[in-house]
């Protein structure tokens, strides 16, 4: 059972207690949303990062400047980044392209 500290006070001293059966419950139903919502998080994060090196590099895609194999493959690599990631730990797993370099 989850804990909680109590504070008393007249003497000012903490107590730890054991959660009442409605506490517990709501502490239970609180880790379990906050747990499933990792995956959520964790590919938030993989994306932000992954717009932020693709915003980096749209200038390679300007009507005056013709984008090199190399640089195409990088962009297209970066957008299939997420595609059939499914869990957090695929996610935390994901190895990000090397940009080309000269670029």
């Amino acid at each position: 059972m989850t804990k909680k500290s109590v504070l008393n006070l007249e003497t000012g001293v903490f107590a730890e207690v054991d959660l009442s059966v409605e506490e517990q419950a709501e502490h239970d139903a609180r880790v379990q949303a906050y747990q499933d919502g990792v995956f959520d998080r964790t590919i938030l994060d993989l994306r932000t990062k992954r717009n932020r090196l693709l915003a980096e590099t749209d200038w390679w895609g300007a009507s005056d400047n013709t984008m090199s194999a190399e640089q195409i493959k990088y962009r297209k690599d970066l957008r299939d980044l997420t595609n059939g990631l499914t869990t957090a730990n695929e996610v935390d797993a994901v190895v990000f392209p090397t940009k080309p370099s000269g670029a």
